[in-house]
């Protein structure tokens, strides 16, 4: 047996120590955002609380969560999420599939097209020309169609589908199984890896999105989560608003940010480890497989 020689050891010391504090770096915002939330508006005043919570209380996430804007803001980007992610997964597949195909014609073409389309856009102006053409400003449609493709996600599932053998394909293929079958019996099925992690990626971009409703969406029973919260903490300084929002009240208006802030990011993050099991997988083998 291979014994490791104190070099490489301290050099797997140094890279455990290099992951604990890059850790540590994304972990402190958020418990210190938490135990803000939890925490009474004494000792908020005081500036005395840092990762651990004094004096427990649920007051801001009671204020939160009986707010109906709140509520209806958050079932809103629940459901447009859980479609989304469902149209872009149907979307990166039908594309990917298709380029796996050495008989394809014009593959080189289309390969070109759409790596271009990684590289260069028409920008902003332009986009909001065009969805306003296609009369979709204001339309719940302009949260789900421009972004219902992800060309990187799609590379990514085109590798994935390259490693699996084409010798299944072509006994699909001799057996009289359409293209259609072949991708839901055989690809879908060994693809769950990379499934679940673009559909991370995707849940994650479309949750956390608010730039396209800030552009293209004036109705506010439209807004997602996050543009409401963009728009309340970023009209606080105005005493009307911050007076209706409770953000006019020292301590408590700490205290309601930061439940704000964690009422919007932690059923996301609950997400991941239904799919931790798959990530690792569907990334790596995506990303290396060509």
């Amino acid at each position: 047996m291979k014994v490791k020689s104190n070099r490489a050891k301290f050099g797997d010391w140094m890279f455990v120590l290099l992951c604990v504090l890059v850790a540590a770096i994304c972990l402190i915002p958020m418990l210190n955002l938490a135990a803000k939330s939890l925490s009474s508006t004494n000792y908020l005043i005081r500036h005395e609380v840092y990762i651990w919570p004094k004096g427990i209380n649920f007051d801001a996430y009671m204020k939160v969560l009986s707010d109906p804007k709140y509520l209806r803001a958050f079932a809103w980007t629940a459901f447009l999420t859980v479609i989304c992610t469902i149209i872009s997964l149907t979307m990166t597949a039908l594309c990917a599939y298709p380029l796996i195909f050495p008989g394809l014609k014009g593959k080189g073409i289309f390969n070109v097209i759409i790596t271009i389309t990684m590289f260069f856009n028409a920008g902003t102006i332009p986009n909001y020309l065009l969805m306003q053409q296609l009369h979709l400003l204001d339309n719940p449609l302009v949260l789900i169609i421009p972004s219902c493709l992800s060309i990187y996600n799609m590379i990514i599932m085109r590798s994935f589908f390259y490693g699996i053998p084409d010798s299944l394909r072509e006994s699909a293929e001799i057996d009289g199984a359409s293209f259609i079958t072949i991708l839901l019996k055989i690809y879908v099925p060994l693809s769950k890896p990379v499934f679940a992690s673009l559909a991370l990626f995707y849940a994650v971009g479309r949750w956390n999105g608010y730039g396209d409703a800030l552009m293209y969406i004036k109705n506010k029973d439209l807004y997602p989560l996050q543009l409401l919260i963009y728009n309340i903490l970023n009209n606080i300084n105005s005493v009307e608003v911050a007076t209706q929002e409770g953000f006019n009240t020292p301590g408590l208006s700490e205290s309601l940010k930061s439940a704000t802030v964690m009422f919007s990011t932690v059923p996301i993050l609950l997400i991941y480890p239904w799919l931790q099991k798959y990530f690792i997988a569907g990334v790596t083998m995506g990303a290396v497989k060509e």
